[in-house]
């Protein structure tokens, strides 16, 4: 049996997020400008073998877990075989993929069929109008389809992502709550996080997860929680509880309002290759250039446990400290 992977504040290192494109097919409020962002060239962004060769050399350190992120990750062309690629490589056993849901009619067969394990699906609001503005430009019907045809295909359980706005979508948590009562939907609220654009403008949009549970309690009764053992609970950081009798749960994840630095367990792979340490810091290490330069497995191996040892204890946000050299979509959440 290995060591356990572990960085310089001695957290075991056990998942690999990696955004596969930087592109989107919406626009939603919280995680890029109303005009987009500029795009990587073709050349700038890491091939499915880079990647591949990414994953493995993680593997090798004690990482098995992969999600792939965007941008929106299906509009990246043949993403099932970059999943088949990754479902080959020894010591990886769960792969799943985190999408705005719109082309899962389309893809969710083949990639269930080439290895994907599960998906969560970015659904901020039930009002079709309301779906509308904050992604201003997606279908909320067509997110439905998506989660339609996952739950079809087998990649489940079907997690729903809320990112909880104040004076946008709060008023919808009780909603979205009881989408929990009577089928197996497990919705997680998310608080929204200064990161890039919107990090002077989450500030007004905040909205803490206490409050937040707070108000489902008040109008749906008392929520308990659901134990460690729990075949929803993941690999992130969300907390989960249930309304009695439900049959799906809710989740609460707050990176700002009550950290969760202690338990992180990733680190983040960009489109354009690359290591991100910490989500709300600007630091990255490059792998691109060694990569293409032709390092080899054991120096490459090297930069990734470097990147872990770097990892910081903290975020610094109540230091006023912000990442904002890249959006949200350029880095995968």
């Amino acid at each position: 049996m290995t060591a356990p992977f572990l960085d310089g504040c001695a957290r075991p290192i056990s998942y690999l997020r990696v955004s596969v494109t930087d592109r989107c097919n919406l626009r939603c409020v919280y995680c890029m400008p109303a005009e987009g962002i500029p795009l990587l060239p073709h050349e700038d962004v890491l091939t499915f073998e880079e990647i591949e060769r990414v994953v493995r050399q993680a593997a090798q350190l004690g990482i098995h877990k992969i999600r792939l992120t965007g941008g929106e990750p299906l509009v990246r062309l043949n993403l099932p075989d970059l999943v088949r690629m990754i479902a080959a490589v020894p010591g990886i056993d769960d792969i799943s993929l985190t999408t705005n849901g719109h082309l899962l009619p389309r893809y969710a067969a083949p990639l269930a069929a080439a290895g994907l394990r599960r998906v969560n699906v970015s659904l901020d609001s039930l009002r079709p109008d309301r779906f509308r503005a904050l992604t201003r430009v997606g279908d909320l019907e067509r997110t439905w389809e998506g989660i339609r045809a996952a739950e079809a295909a087998g990649l489940t359980p079907v997690k729903i992502n809320t990112v909880v706005m104040r004076g946008f979508n709060d008023d919808e948590v009780v909603d979205l709550a009881r989408l929990t009562l009577t089928e197996e939907r497990h919705i997680r609220f998310i608080e929204v996080m200064p990161l890039g654009h919107n990090a002077l403008w989450a500030a007004d949009g905040f909205i803490a997860m206490h409050e937040v549970r707070r108000r489902i309690e008040e109008a749906l009764g008392p929520l308990r929680q659901v134990g460690e053992d729990a075949p929803v609970i993941g690999n992130g950081p969300a907390r989960y509880w249930q309304l009695p009798g439900a049959a799906g749960t809710l989740g609460f994840i707050s990176p700002v309002s009550d950290h969760f630095c202690a338990g992180c367990n990733r680190l983040r792979l960009t489109a354009d290759g690359r290591l991100r340490p910490c989500l709300l810091s600007d630091e990255e290490i490059d792998l691109r250039g060694p990569l293409r330069a032709g390092v080899d497995d054991r120096a490459l191996r090297d930069l990734l446990a470097g990147a872990a040892a770097r990892k910081p204890a903290r975020h610094q946000l109540d230091e006023g400290r912000r990442a904002t050299r890249r959006e949200m979509s350029q880095i995968g959440g």
